[in-house]
């Protein structure tokens, strides 16, 4: 059973202790535009649909090993995307992917870097998921788009 206000919260156990996962949608430069949060243990492929139903149609997905899985690759084959996605080690058919395609993904690595100067997301202080993702969209607002 979970704790009490555990969802409010979204603070989960990982290796590294009690943490958030924020998840993100970026543009071709690197701008988040699309921010979800959830608590630390959630598996990053859980939150694949509902971030692609938040971004509508997309023409390529570059994600890294987390977002591997049949249902993803599938989904994203019948919209006429291409997933440019490595497949995890324990695959038993190796996946092909854009190799060159997939070191744009710097790209989004860079984002949660810039996001994460900012003490405050990045020490999470606020309690509260919606304020602490109230605290990172004004982040990436003044980081990206101010």
């Amino acid at each position: 059973m979970a704790e009490k206000g555990a969802k409010a919260q979204a603070i989960g156990p990982s290796r590294g202790g009690q943490t958030t996962k924020i998840h993100a949608v970026t543009d071709l430069l690197g701008r988040p535009a699309i921010l979800l949060l959830t608590a630390g243990n959630v598996a990053d492929v859980t939150m694949a649909g509902p971030l692609m139903d938040a971004a509508g149609r997309v023409r390529c997905l570059i994600a890294d090993k987390g977002y591997d899985a049949n249902a993803l690759r599938k989904r994203l084959r019948a919209e006429g995307a291409e997933a440019v996605i490595p497949g995890r080690s324990n695959r038993k058919v190796p996946i092909d992917y854009d190799k060159v395609r997939y070191k744009g993904r710097w790209r989004i690595e860079a984002a949660f870097c810039r996001l994460k100067d900012f003490r405050r997301v990045a020490t999470r202080y606020d309690k509260l998921a919606r304020n602490f993702l109230s605290a990172v969209a004004l982040a990436t607002l003044v980081a990206f788009w101010v």
